[in-house]
């Protein structure tokens, strides 16, 4: 039987409309926000199972499977920001989430961030999306006649949507729903914000340190391909993309990049219903480039723009000691409703 286009998303991702966001009033402004965040979530009990993929340049990529709620339930395919892995806080708040709502969590770690160093001189980047074409085909295969989700953080939620844009034109697409959480839409326009402020150069100090941490322990086989003494001389974000990123995958240079793997340029592309949620004050990212016209412009598009909530923050009003995050809430939520035909309860 040919295949055919689905022409108008589902009433599940229509009718959704997320909950108003109530930030905690003791954490005023964005940096605060986006510190808390990080600071206060805890990593809640979840057994993982580790899964390895061989990829096909003698490489590989490491999923941590959450339990099966049951046979026939959903699944959803994790991603991390910069530097993250499934380890982090957010992914496990959102993995330990997803069970709770009877949906199978499986958490992607991009090459060299599963605690191994990867083996090839590449690495991953904002806008790869071979390997994650390649977990979906995997799990694709090995749960069979299942619904099959995605949920993106920062970097990871822009190389889902490029998927997404990638993938909607082969009918059907192999994911169901789709949401994603602090996207850098416009990878320049990130770059320029981080670098004209002191915190900002701050958060792109933590995520460099931590690169070229990587590029130390790759030192042999990436000699051959860049020049190893840039890459660890490099003293902002865009320097290491300039000599590290973009020789590696194939860029011209930084700002060729930036161009070809920001999200925002193909977000009318996508074909899969799919939730953005982005703060207004994120400082990752100006507001200008936040995309809350392509989003109306796409009835595939759902957006959650609320005025504050810093960068993967969110963190609501309520008890310090037991705060509750709105955006993975919101985001399970949606997601829950689309593949399952109903939110979840509690």
């Amino acid at each position: 039987m040919q295949r055919t286009n689905v022409t108008a998303p589902p009433a599940g991702h229509l009718d959704f409309r997320s909950r108003p966001y109530a930030p905690a009033p003791w954490l005023p402004g964005a940096h605060l926000q986006t510190l808390a965040g990080r600071i206060l979530r805890r990593v809640p009990p979840l057994k993982v199972e580790r899964l390895r993929i061989d990829t096909p340049d003698d490489d590989f990529v490491d999923l941590d499977l959450g339990l099966d709620p049951n046979p026939r339930a959903p699944v959803v395919l994790l991603l991390h920001g910069l530097e993250g892995s499934t380890r982090r806080a957010y992914m496990r708040v959102a993995m330990s989430a997803l069970r709770h709502a009877g949906i199978r969590p499986i958490g992607m770690n991009f090459r060299s961030c599963s605690g191994v160093i990867n083996r090839q001189p590449r690495s991953y980047h904002s806008g790869e999306t071979g390997d994650l074409s390649l977990v979906v085909d995997h799990l694709r295969r090995i749960f069979p006649g299942r619904k099959l989700g995605a949920l993106g953080f920062s970097l990871g939620g822009n190389v889902l949507l490029r998927y997404l844009a990638e993938s909607s034109g082969a009918p059907p697409p192999h994911l169901r729903a789709a949401a994603a959480i602090s996207v850098p839409y416009d990878l320049a326009e990130g770059s320029r914000t981080l670098e004209s402020s002191w915190m900002g150069r701050r958060y792109a100090s933590h995520f460099l340190n931590s690169l070229q941490a990587k590029a130390r322990a790759k030192r042999r086989v990436l000699s051959d391909v860049v020049d190893i003494d840039r890459v660890l001389g490099a003293h902002t974000l865009r320097q290491f993309d300039e000599v590290a990123t973009a020789p590696l995958h194939g860029f011209r240079d930084a700002a060729d990049y930036y161009q070809r793997a920001s999200s925002k340029p193909v977000l009318g592309s996508i074909r899969v219903p799919t939730h953005l949620f982005h703060a207004m004050d994120d400082p990752f990212l100006p507001k200008r480039a936040v995309p809350r016209r392509e989003v109306t412009e796409n009835p595939w598009l759902l957006g959650s723009f609320p005025t504050r909530g810093g960068h993967v923050g969110f963190v609501e009003k309520g008890s310090v000691r037991q705060p509750t995050f709105w955006a993975e809430s919101e985001a399970v939520r949606y997601l829950a409703t689309v593949l399952t035909g109903q939110p979840p309860v509690g």
